[in-house]
């Protein structure tokens, strides 16, 4: 069939779930067996989030795959260096993780791609005698792209999110290629979807629909209108708000779809059933759902089983969380997701008590369950993070580090285990004595350059013996990576001390240490430079974390 393509706005303001939206409705696609896919535009000229604050922006989610960003294709009268592309915006955590397959890392457009691309093509030579402009030249640009992904994947549809408001500067570009793309194709092959915020005032206990009518007007006013009207909202919509969006929006009114707070965002496909979306959009492109076999991924009665999980809990543990980045809960989503996937499939409500390391940590820790130390960079709060190593070393509660948080689990136990008083990262202290963190190969020239970490999926070769063979069954694994610096296992040979740590996991050469662990039957403390929670899904927790929350039951003696 010809690919059909949805695209997703939002209105009135970011934050309010188009990302959630847009996974939910390539999951109603998915209840139907079509080959569906979601790209996202981010309006802001980065290359790729990577150098961007967590604080300001959300986690940077990190792909299977590596993808070469190169304009000219390869041509010989290259004038750039193709750049590596493994560094994403966290909607595509979400997306991945609703519809259980992994997303290519050219599916994130940014405004920065588009016009390095076209300004290098014509450097190149490739736009002569022409006058190079926004339109059509990166609107062009823009439609390839789109055009581009849904060919080579052979896909039935491809959802487009636009990242930030109507409204916004930066996103005309993008709006208007919508606007022509839609011109270009026949009606049915087109869907927009507007997300909008309707807010609950409860001084007089009403929804208010107003935003939303000044949002549509601006969408209008590019020359786009809408099909689809998903109103989030604290309540679900009353049918007289429901009417009033449908008139003033200028769509029919069983096309107002009411996307309330819920208990689980997994909920939300179901939710949009509910109304018909599903078969609404399906009308609209002119489709007919196909059989679906089998399939906890895929199918309906499977989902809706799942979701069930989320909100059964009886008994609930408080996992400390000590960071650097924890002013927005986003900085940290695909843990807190994948912590909370653990927590469904063992029948436990997650407490998350985010502890600021920049203030007395250790006593934000009395009384946790367990302790995950977060991912991070730079100096700040680096010493309140050892000290909650420490505090999980000294009291036996069980353990999780993730990449910079594995990192110091090392630099502590050095310091309290081995003596090795001083011992810290380079990348913090460059003159310590003990340098137990060190950079990777090759890593130390390319400190200030954007994506050249090391990036995506890697397999890893899991020592048998250990707590991390234990939790995954196999010997060689494969997650995901991004750092430059890495744990220095010569630091251990000398010591006897050193056997009560054991490195769990390692790269194919051996060199690089991937993963270590206390050697304590009573104790469960691992640390591993990889992100094991980029690869979690609602359905199939990551193994790592799912025996992280299965060590605390234990710990607690929770059945």
């Amino acid at each position: 069939m010809t690919t059909k393509y949805i695209f997703v706005t939002g209105g009135v303001m970011s934050g309010i779930g188009k990302g959630v939206t847009t996974a939910s409705i390539a999951k109603l696609l998915q209840f139907r067996d079509f080959n569906v896919s979601i790209m996202k535009i981010d309006p802001y000229l980065n290359i790729d989030p990577g150098t961007l604050n967590p604080v300001e922006h959300g986690e940077c989610f990190i792909t299977e795959e590596v993808w070469t960003f190169d304009p000219l294709h390869g041509d010989q009268h290259k004038i750039m260096q193709p750049v590596k592309i493994a560094e994403l915006d966290q909607d595509f955590g979400t997306y991945e993780r609703f519809l259980g397959q992994f997303i290519n890392p050219s599916h994130n457009i940014t405004s920065g791609q588009i016009y390095f691309s076209v300004i290098y093509k014509e450097r190149a030579g490739k736009f002569l005698g022409k006058t190079v402009q926004l339109i059509p030249h990166c609107t062009d640009e823009v439609i390839h792209r789109m055009v581009d992904t849904a060919t080579n994947e052979n896909l039935d549809v491809l959802l487009i999110e636009c990242g930030g408001t109507v409204g916004d500067l930066e996103s005309t570009m993008f709006l208007e290629a919508f606007r022509q793309f839609r011109l270009q194709l026949p009606k049915k092959d087109t869907l927009l979807v507007h997300v909008t915020l309707v807010p609950y005032l409860k001084t007089v206990g009403q929804l208010k629909s107003k935003p939303t009518q000044h949002s549509v007007r601006a969408l209008q006013s590019m020359g786009l209108q809408p099909d689809v009207m998903v109103c989030r909202s604290e309540i679900p919509l009353t049918s007289s708000v429901r009417q009033k969006i449908s008139l003033f929006s200028n769509v029919p009114e069983n096309a107002v779809i009411s996307s309330p707070d819920l208990p689980t965002i997994y909920r939300l496909p179901l939710k949009f059933e509910e109304q018909k979306l599903g078969d609404y959009i399906c009308d609209l492109l002119d489709v007919k759902p196909k059989l679906v076999k089998y399939d906890p991924i895929r199918n309906y009665s499977e989902w809706k089983k799942m979701v069930e999980l989320y909100t059964s809990a009886k008994d609930s543990i408080t996992i400390a969380m000590p960071g650097k980045y924890i002013e927005i809960p986003d900085s940290y989503v695909s843990i807190n997701e994948a912590l909370t996937h653990a927590c469904a499939h063992e029948r436990v409500k997650l407490n998350i008590n985010w502890v600021d390391t920049e203030k007395e940590a250790k006593v934000e820790l009395k009384g946790c369950d367990g302790i995950l130390l977060t991912p991070g960079f730079g100096s700040r709060g680096v010493e309140g993070m050892i000290e909650c190593a420490e505090y999980a070393l000294e009291h036996k509660i069980p353990y999780l580090g993730i990449c910079f948080g594995a990192q110091l689990f090392y630099i502590a136990f050095c310091r309290k285990i081995l003596g090795l008083k001083g011992a810290h990262t380079t990348e913090i202290d460059p003159n310590t004595p003990y340098p137990v963190v060190d950079f990777l190969e090759g890593q130390k020239s390319l400190m200030e350059t954007g994506g050249t970490m090391r990036l995506g999926a890697y397999d890893i070769y899991v020592d048998p013996s250990t707590k991390l063979f234990q939790a995954y069954k196999k010997e060689i694994i494969r997650e995901r990576f991004r750092h430059r610096f890495h744990i220095m296992e010569k630091f251990l040979n000398d010591n006897p001390k050193s056997k009560e740590l054991k490195i769990s996991g390692r790269d194919e050469t051996g060199k690089i240490v991937n993963a270590i662990e206390l050697v304590d039957e009573d104790h469960w403390m691992i640390g591993t430079q990889f992100h094991a929670e980029f690869k979690s899904r609602p359905y199939a927790p990551s193994p790592l974390y799912h025996a992280f929350i299965k060590a605390v039951k234990k710990n607690r003696s929770i059945q």
